[in-house]
């Protein structure tokens, strides 16, 4: 076995996390073992720890970027020295609808996750990416783009994706009108990824507070959605709503905001209970949801992000910081994405 060190969440009524030596298996044929130099802190993270899908003792960590420091025999696409990124899932059955047409995140036999997941041929659970470590299949490992930084970019492995690839669905492009609500993690992703597809983005928002981060990140406008004669007015304004609040809130004044056909994504909180038919009927309306990013989609976000140069707003502190980034992140204290510099592992305690 090969040994690592990172951090464990313990006690899922705190957000501390403890340092620990963690166990890695030895390189399969096609395995790459990766140095993991930043990882991203994403919501999802924090819900977890706190137990959201009953799990225990779990290392948190799915957007992660690194260098290749080893490879199994049967390794072809890559090298030892090459700049790398994991994503939110590290394997899939392969053989079925959703993995042949690259869908994997959707897999029928359910794709193994970063962590909190199973190990598909030793049945171990995984363990994320909150290490110095990881070792994974070359297939689900991602090359990463000349250009982009590996710090700011690693929130696009999530958050990115998650943006990028109902956008794609939704054929957002050169004349959409599209909203954007709530501006956090997800959501400036969405309008700077919006924005260079060339959408005419307005960003949905309770107060005007962001109104001059939403412009600078690509928007054309913010429509103050506490303001019920703004809200008025945008009345069937828009053919696509990506909704990232991840706080409990009302669905009806967002899909009166839809044109005819217009979709509403929500991604922040899709536990929401619905809306009622009729609310859709008026317009021929629908709402889905959608869940991270198979790896076609995922290779092609983060070529379109290097053509760009779009990358998270993100702020940087040591790994060992990791409990005061979860505390922020609960408290909504972030501009827009922590990320974990996971170099000072390699110091002794």
């Amino acid at each position: 076995m090969r040994t690592t060190t990172g951090w464990q969440s313990l006690d899922p009524t705190t957000n501390a996390l403890t340092r620990v030596t963690i166990e890695r298996r030895d390189l399969r044929p096609d395995d790459i073992a990766v140095r993991i130099d930043y990882c991203g802190v994403c919501h999802s993270d924090l819900h977890r720890i706190h137990g959201m899908l009953g799990e225990k003792d779990l290392v948190p960590g799915h957007e992660a970027t690194g260098v290749v420091v080893a490879v199994g025999p049967a390794v072809t696409g890559f090298a030892v020295g090459e700049p790398v990124a994991i994503g939110t899932i590290v394997d899939s059955c392969g053989e079925c609808a959703m993995c042949s047409v690259g869908q994997e995140n959707y897999c029928y036999n359910r794709p193994t996750t970063t962590y909190g997941g199973t190990d598909r041929i030793d049945g171990t659970p995984t363990k994320g990416a909150y290490s110095r470590e990881y070792v994974l299949r070359e297939k689900f490992a991602l090359h990463l783009p000349a250009g982009l930084d590996p710090a700011a970019a690693s929130p696009l492995l999530c958050a990115g994706v998650s943006v990028w690839e109902p956008m794609r669905a939704a054929g957002v492009g050169p004349g959409s009108r599209m909203a954007v609500a709530g501006l956090g993690g997800l959501g400036h992703l969405a309008v700077k990824i919006a924005a260079a597809l060339g959408a005419e983005v307005t960003v949905l928002s309770r107060s005007a507070n962001k109104e001059q981060d939403a412009k600078a990140l690509g928007a054309t406008q913010l429509l103050v959605t506490t303001d019920e004669t703004q809200v008025a007015a945008a009345r069937g304004s828009f053919d696509f709503i990506l909704d990232t609040i991840s706080a409990d809130h009302e669905l009806t004044p967002l899909i009166g905001m839809l044109g005819l056909d217009g979709t509403l994504c929500v991604l922040g909180n899709p536990l929401l209970a619905g809306p009622k038919l009729w609310e859709l009927g008026a317009g021929r309306k629908k709402i889905t949801s959608s869940g991270t990013g198979g790896l076609r989609q995922t290779v092609e976000m983060l070529e379109f992000c290097a053509v760009h140069g779009i990358t998270a707003d993100v702020e940087i502190l040591p790994s060992s910081e990791v409990e005061t980034a979860l505390d922020r992140l609960a408290a909504g204290n972030v501009h827009y994405r922590f990320v974990l510099d996971m170099s000072d592992l390699d110091a002794s305690v």
